[in-house]
């Protein structure tokens, strides 16, 4: 099979890049390097083929599109903090350009996209576990972009003009990823390595769906593979809340020295906390985590530490 993955030179998409191309697959790259870095793709750069070009642009787009069975859209700007700063530009990116996507999809006979979706799209709930019945009322822009492109996704079924899955990703980690987004932890783990206080925003009993990047990957997979799930958004979660105090607690495990955190103000539009249920993953694509988050934790550990 051949398939386009947009934002594939980044932390996520660079993972489920070399889990395709393990498999025997074709793969075309989409990624503007602004957050992807080819380097993501070292060891496999000769088995993919990267074009550079910005996801808001329609015509690039449907040229990647352009002779692919499947896509997986995973270009984003991927941040709360900074859809909080930068509204509109964030817009252009996480909307338009999944509305190119679905529009590409349709115009060159793209039988299934599979969309990365976010948790944030919930907001602030006080219902847990999150269920995809869970009203939706997102309390950032980011949460509203995804959100959004959700619904897109869904009318393109509807209409019958290519099969959209959304998976909704809760906390995702491992290799690759940058401390530059604001993700939890990578920023702890490069705190810890460089022997400084790790800061945690708030008083450290928020919680998150901690999940494994190579499971996301194959949820990917199976959401592309899977006769169901058309129209649909899916949780892809561990089903398990993890405060960040015990986060603390599981790094100091990995790292083998101990962890003393420093607490900063807790930020705008953050979500206190955020857990879901994977029932209906599990029961449309048969999809379930594997890797337990200790094990997780000191792979990403060794991966920092080079």
């Amino acid at each position: 099979m051949k398939y386009l993955v947009t934002g594939g030179a980044g932390f996520i998409g660079s993972s489920l890049v070399r889990m395709l191309v393990a498999e025997g697959h074709e793969v075309v790259v989409a990624d503007d390097l602004s957050t992807g870095r080819e380097k993501n793709l070292e060891g496999i750069a000769g088995d993919v083929e990267l074009r550079a070009g910005s996801i808001e642009d329609a015509a690039y787009v449907r040229r990647c599109a352009r002779g692919v069975e499947g896509i997986f859209h995973l270009a984003a700007v991927a941040s709360v903090p900074r859809s909080m700063e930068e509204p509109g530009f964030c817009h252009g990116v996480n909307v338009t350009g999944a509305a190119n996507v679905l529009e590409a999809a349709r115009l060159e006979g793209v039988a299934r996209v599979v969309l990365s979706s976010s948790a944030a799209v919930y907001g602030d709930s006080d219902n847990f576990p999150l269920t995809e019945e869970e009203p939706c009322k997102p309390i950032s822009p980011y949460g509203q972009h995804k959100l959004t492109c959700e619904q897109y996704g869904a009318l393109y079924t509807r209409l019958g003009w290519t099969e959209a899955v959304a998976l909704r990703y809760f906390n995702v980690f491992g290799p690759r990823q940058s401390p530059e987004g604001g993700a939890a932890i990578p920023n702890f783990v490069s705190s810890i390595l460089r022997g400084k206080q790790p800061r945690i925003t708030g008083d450290g009993t928020q919680s998150r769906d901690f999940l494994f990047v190579d499971d996301i990957a194959r949820a990917n997979i199976l959401a592309m593979t899977s006769e169901g799930g058309a129209g649909k958004s899916l949780n892809t979660c561990s089903g398990k809340g993890t405060s960040l105090l015990t986060l603390m607690e599981a790094l100091a495990r990995a790292s083998g020295r101990p962890v003393e955190p420093e607490f900063l103000p807790a930020r705008p539009g953050d979500i206190l906390h955020s857990y879901g249920a994977g029932d209906r993953a599990r029961e449309t694509m048969g999809f379930t985590p594997v890797t337990p988050l200790d094990e997780a934790l000191e792979q990403t550990m060794a991966w920092y530490a080079g």
